[in-house]
């Protein structure tokens, strides 16, 4: 299966940054067999906390997208590959003059390959006009784990998402054929109050796993039950969820705090992911830092 390269949208002016990441796997080891990079866009060497998976770590070295920025990251794993991609910290969204920030990712992988996308959040500041795209095309027996905090103003300086646009969406597929698809735009008071939309809540996030199986299901419901029940007992509003679509896990959180929705996650994955993809939970290190 092959990458449909990407190329930048038709915007006037800002950072028009992008990288490049190919995996393969070796004798002993997942390496970084290809990298290409332009504009503000980096990865770290490679680290192997856990022997046979390469760890990587993305930098966005100015810090912060303004409208008009463009960053796009393709990421190929192939045959055989293990690859753990995550972020030092937050990427940070602006307020925009008027201009649209794009962020798009596009992950290929192989058969018999892995790929867990475990980025920091990303923090949208009142004002922002941003979208971002995720498309995630797997070969039949590939496997993949991802997740993306969203936090939409700064809920510890109260300060409120009350002026900007967004756009998320994700696209999961295998072999050509659809498996999952959101789109969730954020344009006026009723996305982000009302119940359909997110109900208040400043953060929303969402971790996709597959293939993933009724017991990881089960793992990952009593995660969220967890979840509920501490916060309810530390008087702490939130809401988490988990469903299973054919052998698609998604688990979903809406609340206050992006340290909530990591640990919720970070969680999950520990225990989930020796059932998808046979191996004991190493967390980055960069994570204790």
């Amino acid at each position: 299966m092959s990458a449909n390269p990407l190329t930048h949208a038709d915007v006037p002016s800002g950072w028009k940054a992008k990288l490049e990441l190919g995996y393969i796997a070796r004798s002993e080891r997942t390496v970084l067999a290809h990298r290409s990079r332009r504009g503000p866009l980096a990865v770290q060497r490679a680290f192997y906390p856990e022997g046979s998976v390469c760890h990587s770590y993305i930098l966005h070295p100015p810090g912060g997208v303004v409208g008009g920025d463009e960053l796009l990251i393709n990421v190929d794993v192939a045959q055989n590959a293990q690859a753990l991609l995550t972020t030092p910290g937050a990427t940070k969204f602006y307020r925009s003059l008027g201009q649209q920030a794009h962020q798009v990712q596009h992950f290929t992988i192989a058969e018999q390959a892995c790929l867990e996308w475990l980025p920091q959040e990303t923090i949208f500041f009142p004002g922002a006009n941003a979208a971002l795209s995720t498309k995630i095309e797997l070969d039949a027996q590939a496997k993949y784990i991802g997740w993306e905090v969203h936090c939409l103003g700064r809920p510890t300086n109260n300060e409120v998402f009350e002026s900007g646009q967004l756009l998320f969406s994700t696209e999961l597929e295998r072999d050509g054929k659809p498996l999952y698809k959101e789109r969730l735009p954020i344009l006026s008071d009723n996305d982000l109050n009302t119940p359909a939309g997110l109900n208040g809540y400043p953060v929303t996030a969402t971790l996709i796993a597959l293939p993933a199986t009724k017991e990881a299901l089960t793992l990952a419901r009593q995660h969220c039950q967890d979840f509920m029940d501490d916060a309810k007992t530390k008087g702490v509003d939130g809401l988490a969820g988990a469903t299973l679509l054919h052998d698609v896990l998604v688990v979903r959180y809406l609340g206050h705090s992006t340290e909530q929705a990591h640990n919720l996650f970070r969680t999950t994955w520990l225990s989930i992911r020796p059932l998808v993809n046979g191996l004991k939970a190493v967390p980055p290190r960069i994570w204790s830092t």
